[in-house]
């Protein structure tokens, strides 16, 4: 029975996954990333036009350490919004992660190698949680209880912290957030093999295609022996230890951390999951989209920072990348915006 039941997984996977088309050169070029492309080439010319000071090599390095820590966090928000779900309390999760290690390291003399490990283990059970809550109250949306989770978890931070700072960290612990391996920012290097382990893990390996599965026909997937519970469990907990990841690197960038940081964290990253090709709807997307994504918001974030374009004014431009990444595959438009 059980082999039956093995067999009819994986030729659900192979019906509904393995539907590979011919290589075409156009078809090649006119993917989705490539209009990416073209969007973050058009960025960084605006920013080049309005600030003398942006396209030389140091200031384009030493961008990537503003904007990256966040960038962490799109790569299970990727799967996801490919599993027809969201998470819209990362950057609650964040806070509350910084938070703890904080507090273990400057209020009860934890080592901060400890302190370190605790902020991952944090965020990864804040991811946890929410997983847990998702499978086990089906009728509630994943938006509904990661809504509920959001406003937990940053309660919980300002109930340890109040509304104070918190930092005095070890000199070494400032490497995270500033220091470079051989002239290349370490955040970036670690981005870059996180997202080569993403890439495979999601579209090289058997959990990436049931992953996909599930966003294609979740009920389908459970009748053909899919573990949808325990893959929902371990993406949302994947989330929140990427969120754990993102807390280290922002409270190193900043030397401190208090329980309002991270605040709309997950606009840009839902944002950048969106703009990257992963489809609102479940079932598609890829990971060198959100890649390219997270260098167009991020940078365009940046290049105009330089000018001192006000914040509100960031947001709205963010707000309108994702409601363009949202509507632009409904819209009847020429074969260039083919998503894929």
């Amino acid at each position: 029975m059980e082999q039956r039941t093995a067999l009819d997984k994986q030729g659900y996977i192979q019906r509904n996954l393995l539907d590979k088309k011919d290589f075409s050169l156009k078809g090649f070029f006119l993917q989705w990333e490539w209009m990416l492309v073209i969007i973050l080439i058009a960025v960084m010319m605006i920013n080049a036009s309005l600030s003398p000071y942006f396209l030389n090599y140091a200031s384009l390095r030493d961008g990537t350490m503003i904007f990256m820590d966040k960038a962490y966090i799109v790569f299970p928000m990727a799967m996801i919004m490919i599993l027809r779900d969201i998470d819209i309390s990362v950057g609650s999760t964040v806070a509350l992660s910084s938070v703890v290690m904080a507090t273990m390291y400057n209020s009860l003399g934890v080592p901060m190698e400890l302190a370190v490990v605790i902020c991952l283990a944090v965020g990864a059970l804040c991811g946890f949680i929410n997983g847990l809550l998702i499978v086990k109250f089906k009728e509630l949306s994943a938006v509904i209880v990661t809504l509920g989770t959001m406003i937990l978890y940053r309660g919980i931070a300002y109930v340890i912290l109040e509304d104070q700072a918190s930092g005095n960290f070890p000199e070494w612990f400032g490497f995270f957030g500033w220091g470079y391996v051989f002239g290349i920012p370490f955040i970036l290097i670690l981005f870059i093999i996180m997202a080569i382990l993403f890439g495979f893990l999601l579209h090289k390996t058997t959990f990436g295609r049931e992953v996909f599965a599930m966003g294609k026909n979740p009920t389908a997937s459970r009748f053909s022996g899919v573990k949808v519970d325990k893959i929902k469990i371990i993406v949302f907990t994947l989330a929140g230890l990427m969120a754990g990841l993102t807390a280290l690197f922002l409270a190193s960038r900043m030397g401190s951390t208090r329980p309002n940081v991270a605040t709309m964290y997950e606009l840009d990253v839902i944002a950048m999951a969106a703009l990257g090709g992963v489809s609102t709807a479940g079932g598609k997307g890829r990971i060198i989209g959100t890649v390219i994504a997270v260098f167009i918001i991020g940078y365009l974030q940046y290049g105009l920072g330089l000018i001192n374009i006000p914040a509100q004014t960031l947001l709205i431009i963010v707000g309108i990348l994702l409601i363009l990444a949202v509507a632009v595959p409904k819209i009847k438009l020429p074969a260039f915006v083919k998503r894929k």
